[in-house]
């Protein structure tokens, strides 16, 4: 997870299951950057959690693989989720919500807990290609039977947008919601300063910190949003094809990108792929630094920190 170190003008909330972030550079923008960030996270939220019966995202299953409306947001975000499968080669998939249910994730992480008995066996998931989006129409085809889930991608898209409308003030801004972290206008002389670790919520001894001047940075773990499972341990990310956990090669992996959810895609392909992944992230060009479950570091792309 990240997190930010250099906070001249900063608030904090909870929102969407995880710490809202906002820095900016002047401080006179400050209350009104917060007010937009909550409306644009509250927007999010109601289009697009999978933990509220009355989402959008949820009530597409109502259709049944018919046409249905989507909003310009929820269309937005289902767009850069498909961009990300294509992408990653469906590495990252938008079409896992079932096999988050069946793994237990189904409410708000904070009321995530152990569940006992037997859970069913890991499926692929349908396929993010059968997911068809027309977003000059404002329509979606999602075939029956399958749940989108947003969880990969979601914030980092609301990293992007909140942070891009909340530059129009005419400051530097830094959005972080969890792992995921945006910026976009001009950054204070020196850079954001961020801290790279396994959970944004506290920094551990040795957590490196880099240098953000612009562009964003994501980071995708299985260290903190864990649970068990029918007796064995489990965690938020999945293999897409094969509907269970990916082998554990990388514990932790952060991605810096032009945007958040190319820094997101990366950081969780990277995790789903396994061996191969450090290779793969440096033959995109992408800085990145991999966290194995041994422990051990590996860093590629040019990735620099200054510990």
């Amino acid at each position: 997870m990240t997190t930010v170190r250099a906070a001249p003008h900063r608030a904090a909330f909870s929102a969407l299951g995880t710490t809202a972030v906002l820095l900016v550079t002047d401080g006179a923008a400050l209350a009104e950057g917060e007010r937009l960030l909550r409306a644009d996270l509250a927007e999010v939220d109601a289009a697009y959690s999978r933990f509220r019966d009355d989402s959008e995202i949820v009530r597409l299953g109502a259709y049944e693989g018919r046409p249905a409306p989507v909003s310009p947001l929820l269309a937005g975000a289902l767009y850069a989720a498909l961009r990300a499968a294509e992408a990653t080669d469906g590495l990252v998939d938008p079409t896992v919500g079932q096999t988050m249910i069946d793994l237990g994730y189904d409410r708000d992480f904070a009321l995530v807990g152990a569940a006992s008995g037997p859970a069913p066996a890991p499926r692929p998931a349908p396929g993010w290609w059968r997911v068809r989006l027309d977003s000059e129409a404002g329509e979606v085809v999602v075939p029956r039977g399958v749940r989108l889930d947003l969880g990969s991608t979601g914030k980092a898209y609301a990293a992007d947008r909140a942070a891009a409308r909340i530059a129009a003030l005419g400051c530097g801004v830094l959005v972080s919601l969890g792992g995921d972290l945006a910026t976009a206008g001009p950054a204070p002389e020196g850079g954001w300063l961020v801290g790279v670790g396994d959970d944004h919520r506290a920094a551990a001894p040795g957590d490196p910190v880099v240098t953000i001047r612009s562009g964003a940075l994501a980071t995708s773990s299985v260290a903190v949003r864990a649970w068990r499972r029918a007796g064995r341990a489990v965690h938020h990310i999945v293999d897409p094809r094969t509907g269970d956990l990916p082998a554990p090669v990388w514990r932790t992996v952060s991605v810096a990108a032009r945007s958040c959810v190319d820094a997101n895609a990366a950081a969780t392909a990277a995790i789903v792929r396994g061996e191969g992944a450090d290779a793969w992230l440096d033959g995109a060009r992408l800085p990145a630094r991999l966290v194995g479950h041994d422990g051990g570091v590996v860093t590629v792309g040019g990735w620099r920190s200054h510990a």
